[in-house]
């Protein structure tokens, strides 16, 4: 029983994570330090309309986790998604990380979350 609270909690704190750096950071843009880092990923062209694409995808996958729909599937592509964007943000833009490449730390931690989460505490899985 303990297992499954955690689980709950843990997938609500997911999800905000992913909300909130969808919604506040990208789609209303109250961190501009996320366009900055699409701008010199992808080109400052498109940055804005790309930023917003995050965004609503970020929402979608804070949706997604809620849902816990094909919740294995999510976890795997959530980790997947923090890996990559973190590998790429480590070797090009890491003055524009909130904390430097140190940044790469919370983003493990992160992926770890999700894995115990759903791999481990999940008793919806066998």
């Amino acid at each position: 029983m303990r297992n499954t609270y955690i689980y709950k909690v843990l997938t609500y704190l997911i999800a905000l994570v992913w909300l909130i750096n969808g919604l506040l950071c990208k789609v209303l843009d109250l961190v501009p330090r996320h366009e900055q880092i699409v701008a010199r990923i992808l080109g400052a062209r498109y940055s804005r309309s790309l930023t917003l694409a995050i965004g609503l995808s970020e929402i979608g996958m804070a949706v997604w986790t809620l849902s816990g729909i094909r919740s294995r599937y999510n976890a795997m592509l959530q980790m997947t998604i923090v890996a990559a964007m973190n590998v790429l943000e480590f070797f090009l833009v890491p003055d524009l990380l909130l904390w430097g490449r140190l940044n790469s730390l919370f983003a493990f931690f992160f992926i770890l979350t999700i894995y115990y989460s759903e791999f481990k505490l999940n008793p919806n899985q066998t």
